[in-house]
């Protein structure tokens, strides 16, 4: 019997706005499924895009960048310079052989809760749709 795929997805998360809707999100006992692993940054302004590729060639399945609504980011600017590298990112993905599809860039507020656990069921079910990285299956383990 086959195993049903499921996918890995790192999500680098805002510590003041998705960080916290993640956290509401469990306090609230929303469910969501378990394939995310958040990586908690003070801003998306500093995820740098080699983090992003790093994390796609070691096996990710996807990336879900989230932060602040733009204008209600603490330093200022940060969400604007993540979205100008995520734009930028998608266009240059395909060179590495990624879909574009599996990077994904929110705003997701303190608030949000239930958009953070609404987000990870939505990007769960678009990446098995795409199907597993190909880096991961060229690994040997």
């Amino acid at each position: 019997m086959e195993e049903e795929f499921e996918p890995t997805i790192i999500a680098f998360v805002c510590n003041w706005c998705t960080y916290t809707a993640a956290d509401l999100a469990g306090t609230s006992r929303l469910t969501y499924p378990p394939n995310v692993r958040l990586i908690r940054v003070m801003c998306t302004g500093m995820v740098d895009p080699k983090y992003i590729i790093k994390a796609l060639l070691d096996g990710a399945d996807a990336v879900l960048v989230s932060g602040c609504h733009p204008g209600d980011c603490h330093y200022i600017n940060g969400n604007f310079k993540a979205r100008r590298r995520m734009r930028l990112l998608k266009e240059i993905l395909p060179g590495f052989g990624f879909e574009p599809e599996r990077l994904r860039l929110t705003w997701i507020g303190a608030s949000d809760g239930i958009q953070f656990a609404d987000t990870i069921k939505e990007m769960v079910s678009q990446i098995k749709q795409i199907g597993p990285n190909a880096c991961k299956q060229q690994m040997v383990i």
